[in-house]
């Protein structure tokens, strides 16, 4: 035989007691990770079934094992199953594990409890340094103590490693199952331990409290089958437990239930067919691999004794949490545990040498080294991530005042003495957001307080789970969710049955244009229409927190367009009950109930949706809408007036003398701009148009202001489909100093010369135009402050800073499609890559919504923003902080390029004529434009990584749908989260 091969033979079979520990903690890690929670207490049922046939082959199915052993079995197996309750209960398998480091100190003080041995008959367990020792001296008596500091470091680097915030309930079901679980694994070992010493014959060895106990050389066969009767009796009780609880508290394992993972990229076929392939392959492979832990469990209970199995157990979860959550601290304080393990270990060794090596002062140093240091991390970490997530060291002015316009409607004026307006606009908006930033909760209670100060009732029920899931994935916003509560705040004047039936309507309909999901049980039961890619990305949207959702059938608006506007009349008055009415009645209720009701009995089992024979939504497509659109504005807005063209209300919005955007909310409100009508894609002739009049629950992307659609996070950015590529990406000092923009002729259809009339055109030709362009010029005066004055200036002076194109024409008729090739300068088609070579990117909305924002804040560049279509994030991201918002008039546009790149130009001549522009740098130089644009595009990027990642899609949406299951709730007004 090689020589190395007979080495590693000889060390196999030196360390053989080691393997079973090892696949043991390797098994159970892979357990703690891909049981899906949905149906863990069956797949627990199953794979203790599996482990009860062989036992009930081997020892038959009610002997060898007397009535008191077997009634300890029992109860040991009940206790287990208890503890497998709980956790179901929680729904929630990354906060329990918080709890588990709790198992071994528990299942120590329950094995040394003398009340719990005498009632239960439970062996004496005295601690030995050696199998072999029959007598107890004054140093074994120090050894009986001296595991214990061992235990405390056990449980602090456990406790740290898994620790995450765990609301109240968490923790009380995960201490509930701790506890059951160590009284469980106790009562096992000691009726396998029972077996042992009944049939030893009055030579009995004695137990110490990390389980080990002398033994005979060998183990005769009755001493077996008593045995592997305590694992029959704990595999029926735990089969029986488990299964009641998941036919009580569990959905069938159906393909569509169970938790749904985004894998349908790794194969060439139909993702639905993906889907319901990898549910069944991850269900399927977790009955043996938990059969195998049960089997492994059993053992290592003969063999190390509860203590030590429950150490492993711990060290599971351990490589468990690295795998979901890698991080340093979680890494150094598994290294703690590691170590700790190791010396404990040693305590309960027999070799001479081990005892040599578990007395090494230097070991012993090394741990407590290794302890202080995770310790002292770990409280860096904590007094870090306490401190506002973002501070801007800039000396901030106070925020901007509105003062009366120069004339009716007219924009607020400025004073330009205090700067350029973009620079006013910038410092007021990095105050508020701030201002924003510090004021966020920092706990649970300041959490609810904080929503029943906004909102004046008690927040959701389960309220508590979504507080725990947010700060779990870092999220940033815990409190600014407003716009959820204004999107719902009419449906509270609805029954929450007429709101159930308007969308069981909808659903049953084919021509609705609706992706329908019927949420059953905690888990998603079915879903059809739409496109697969927007099917699979709302699922998995949602997959994280389904569990805690009551049962609904929610309906998903597949066009870009909006679907909902109620007229006003209405709506008003459906605002108003739910105001003075229906909400101070929820306000009464102190103690709400934090739960959702059953299923309503109007709602079927999911399985189907009941088909309907005629739909509400009425189809507008090709034709203008702005009199359909603006049928839920007030009657005292600029768009209700009674003339055919009115003024804009620029005074809510716009701030002079260029009119920039000082409110982005405003602006985008279309009641304030009847100019819309004839200057905004949407509103001449829009690709699709299907709406209802009635308040229907349709979730959409994106919407109108007057539309009542209950906007979430879009697939699009969950399924990153426009990605943002860093290699293709440079520094800013590398970048083009010029606004870019490549796109189509999205926006709406163009027929008999409509496009002059859409936004994008509007846009891409001004911004090209042969004519001239106002700008801010500064002059420098020795006695004051710099003064800005408005002055014009040829287009083409600032045309190499200037490269917005189209790179195609679309939805058209063939003879506006014609027009607007010959009128327009058409591009080539560029790589969406290529837009971070610019310092300035242009993003403007299309048929609704534009792809491409998250993209370009996650660049290195400085964004520009037009945009009337409202998304879930207005209260996230912040226009003059993350980018800078532009007007659809495009007074402004030219002047902000200009100072944002440090383009210098003449103060005037003789003529009273502005000189030429002349470039200063690169964008690259020390004026105040040039350092606020770098400064932003920064801050953008940053941003981006902290909450626009997937996850805080999931946060968001996760409010809502709580939000919107109150709503729709027969007990809505006694439901709710009164707080910790």
């Amino acid at each position: 035989m090689h020589p190395v091969v007979s080495l590693l033979a000889d060390h196999v079979a030196k360390h053989h007691h080691l393997f079973a520990p090892l696949l043991f903690s390797i098994l159970a890690a892979v357990s703690n990770v891909h049981v899906p929670t949905q149906h863990s207490l069956l797949i627990t049922a199953i794979s203790w079934a599996i482990a009860w046939v062989p036992t009930v082959f081997l020892v038959g199915i009610y002997s060898n094992s007397s009535n008191a052993k077997r009634r300890t079995s029992w109860l040991a197996g009940a206790l287990l199953g208890l503890s497998q309750i709980c956790d179901r209960a929680a729904c929630d398998k990354e906060g329990i594990w918080a709890t588990k480091a709790l198992l071994p100190f528990f299942t120590g003080i329950i094995s040394e409890s003398q009340l719990f041995s005498k009632h239960l008959a439970l062996p004496t367990y005295t601690i030995l340094d050696g199998p072999a020792a029959e007598t107890k001296s004054a140093s074994e008596a120090h050894s009986h103590a001296e595991p214990y500091w061992i235990v405390a470091v056990l449980t602090v680097a456990a406790s740290a490693a898994l620790s995450v915030y765990t609301a109240s309930t968490t923790f009380a079901l995960g201490l509930s199952s701790v506890i059951f679980a160590a009284a469980g694994l106790v009562l096992f070992e000691s009726t396998i331990r029972g077996a042992t010493e009944d049939n030893e014959g009055g030579k009995r060895g004695l137990v110490s409290a990390n389980g080990s106990i002398s033994r005979r050389a060998s183990i005769s066969g009755a001493r077996r089958e008593h045995q592997l009767a305590a694992l029959r009796d704990v595999a029926a009780a735990m089969t029986v437990v488990c299964a009641i609880a998941s036919s009580l508290m569990e959905s069938s394992p159906t393909a569509s239930s169970i938790t749904w993972e985004p894998v349908y990229r790794e194969y060439d076929q139909n993702w639905r067919d993906v889907h319901n392939y990898r549910i069944l392959q991850r269900f399927l492979w977790m009955i043996p691999v938990n059969t195998v832990v049960n089997i492994l469990t059993f053992i290592m209970l003969s063999q190390q004794g509860a203590v030590h199995t429950t150490l492993l157990t711990i060290f599971s979860y351990l490589c468990a949490k690295l795998q979901s959550a890698p991080s340093f601290l979680t890494i150094l304080f598994t290294l703690v545990y590691g170590l700790a393990t190791l010396l404990l270990y040693f305590d309960s060794s027999s070799s001479a040498v081990i005892s040599d090596i578990r007395r090494s002062i230097r070991l012993r140093r090394l741990v407590l080294g290794v302890t202080a240091l995770a310790i002292g991390a770990l409280l860096l970490g904590r007094l870090h991530g306490s401190q506002t997530p973002y501070q801007d060291p800039s000396n901030i002015r106070s925020t901007i005042p509105v003062l009366a316009p120069e004339s009716p409607l007219g924009p607020i004026p400025l004073d330009l003495s205090k700067g350029h307006p973009a620079a006013q606009l910038i410092d007021a908006a990095e105050t508020e957001f701030q201002a924003t930033l510090n004021r966020q909760s920092k706990s649970l209670a300041e959490a609810v307080r904080e929503y029943r100060r906004r909102n004046g009732v008690a927040p959701p029920p389960h309220f508590d789970k979504w507080y725990e899931f947010a700060t779990r994935n870092g999220a940033v916003m815990i409190d600014e969710f407003d716009t959820i509560n204004e999107m719902l705040l009419p449906f509270w004047a609805l029954k929450p049955a007429t709101i159930r039936s308007r969308i069981a309507n909808a659903l049953g309909h084919e021509d609705s244009a609706l992706i329908a999901i019927a949420i059953r049980h905690g888990a998603v039961e079915n879903f059809q229409n739409g496109e697969e890619w927007q099917q699979q990305a709302t699922i998995g949207m949602m997959k994280d927190f389904v569990k805690y959702l009551p049962d609904m059938d929610l309906g998903f608006n597949m066009h870009d367009e909006p679907r909902v506007v109620v007229p006003n009349d209405l709506l008003s008055s459906m605002i108003a009950k739910a105001k003075d009415a229906v909400l101070p009645r929820a306000a009464k209720n102190s103690a709400p109930r934090n739960a959702f009701s059953t299923r309503p009995q109007d709602l079927n089992d999911g399985t189907r949706f009941v088909e309907t024979s005629t739909t509400k939504f009425n189809r507008f497509a090709h034709q203008q809408t702005w009199t359909h659109s603006r049928l839920s504005c007030p009657t005292n807005t600029q768009a209700q007036t009674f003339e055919d063209y009115a003024a804009d209300n620029l005074t809510a919005y716009a701030a002079s003398p260029l009119c920039y955007i000082y409110n982005a909310t405003a602006f985008s409100d279309i009641c304030n701009s009847p100019s819309l009508s004839s200057t905004f894609g949407f509103f001449e002739r829009p690709n699709a148009f299907n709406i209802i009049h009635e308040l229907t629950p349709v979730f959409s992307q994106s919407k109108i202001s007057s539309f009542q659609d209950i906007v979430y996070p879009s697939p699009w950015y969950w399924m990153g489909k426009v990605g943002y590529d860093e290699t293709h990406d440079t520094t800013w000092e590398n970048k083009t100093n010029s606004l870019y923009w490549r796109g189509s002729t999205t926006g709406g259809f163009s027929r008999n010369g409509g496009w002059r009339r859409q936004h994008r055109q509007h846009i891409v030709q001004r911004l090209n135009a042969p004519d001239t362009a106002s700008i801010l010029v500064p002059h420098s005066s020795p006695a004051g402050p710099t003064q800005y004055t408005v002055q014009d200036i040829p287009r083409k002076d600032l045309s190499a800073h200037i490269d917005v194109q189209f790179s195609h024409i679309g939805q058209c008729d063939p003879g506006d499609c014609d027009a607007q090739q010959e009128f327009f300068t058409i591009a080539d088609r560029a790589d969406g890559q290529d837009a971070w070579y610019y310092k300035h990117l242009l993003d403007i909305d299309g048929n609704a919504f534009s792809g491409r924002f998250y993209s370009f804040l996650k660049s290195r560049s400085l964004t520009y923003k037009m945009s009337i279509f409202r998304e879930w994030h207005a209260e996230w991201l912040r226009p003059w902080v993350h980018y800078i918002p532009l007007s659809l008039r495009g007074d402004e546009h030219v002047d902000l390029v200009a100072w944002f790149g440090g383009v210098e130009l003449g103060g005037g001549n003789e003529d009273g004529k502005v000189d030429k522009g002349r470039e200063t740098g690169r964008g690259n130089g020390a004026s105040e434009g040039e350092k606020k644009a770098r400064r932003i595009a920064e801050r953008s990027t940053a941003w981006h990584d902290k909450v626009l990642r997937n996850v805080d899609f999931e946060v968001w949406f996760f409010r809502l749908l709580l939000e919107y299951g109150r709503v729709i709730d027969d007990d809505r007004e006694g439901i709710g989260y009164a707080g910790p």
